[in-house]
């Protein structure tokens, strides 16, 4: 087996940058590997964009670390957040209460809310194996967007980001919604805006439109949910009378 020897060598200042860029086109780096690091920061910044100002009644549903939750608290919301598991906030605000539950088992006034906020985790409803999951749901997505048009007042508004891509199950992480599951996700209300985002070459954040966004190929890490590659959604869903007669 032959062994590499390397041998520093030393270039003169004038001779540097041309030599790498010929290098850069000889030997053209490795494409790089797109996942969903920073969708976080793309997420928030689409809600608390078009979060209205209170005051009113909110509620911040697959809450995590209540940060938009806290947003709504701040623009004079009451806030109600809520969760599957346990959560403790780094934070306590007067206007923001926190319950621990299954939402859809979770005993709620109908046309109680002015808004309802979702940040990526309506897509992980029913699917065993993730926050605390235990009992499979097929269709616990779809059921969750019904149930916030019941317990929404009339004209009341959901502000949510999801997945997106080709349809896919990327268990146990998420579901991914495109043509065909989106459209069924969203039919209880009438769509006012909706943002579409992937990631480019660089793995960095673009803003793309929904036909791309819908035919993104979606990549599966069954070992690390950020490992996997798929674009996002951001919509404001406004509850309307076709989504009282539905619900």
């Amino acid at each position: 087996m032959r062994k590499q020897i390397l041998i520093p060598v030393s270039l003169p200042a004038w001779a540097h940058d041309p030599l790498l860029n010929l290098k850069r086109k000889l030997i053209p780096s490795a494409p790089v590997m797109k996942n969903i690091e920073g969708e976080r920061y793309v997420e928030w910044s689409f809600l608390t964009k078009e979060m209205p100002n209170g005051p009113g009644k909110a509620m911040d549903f697959g809450c995590e670390n209540g940060f938009i939750g806290l947003i709504a608290a701040e623009k004079g919301f009451h806030v109600l957040a809520v969760d599957l598991e346990h959560q403790s906030f780094c934070f306590e605000h007067p206007n923001m209460e926190f319950r621990q539950g299954d939402f859809l088992e979770m005993p709620l006034r109908e046309g109680y809310f002015d808004l309802i906020l979702n940040c990526s985790s309506v897509e992980h409803v029913g699917l065993v194996g993730r926050y605390g999951i235990k009992a499979e749901r097929t269709h616990g997505d779809v059921e969750t967007l019904q149930r916030f048009a019941q317990i929404l007042k009339p004209e009341g508004l959901v502000l949510m980001t999801a997945p997106c891509g080709r349809d896919a199950l990327l268990a146990p992480w998420c579901r991914v919604y495109g043509e065909q599951r989106l459209p069924t996700l969203l039919a209880p209300f009438s769509v006012e805006k909706e943002r579409y985002w992937q990631k480019d070459e660089r793995n960095r954040w673009i803003e793309v439109d929904r036909k791309q966004a819908l035919n993104f190929q979606t990549r599966h890490d069954p070992d690390n949910p950020h490992g996997c590659s798929y674009a996002l959604g951001g919509f404001v869903l406004r509850k309307t009378a076709r989504s009282r007669h539905s619900s």
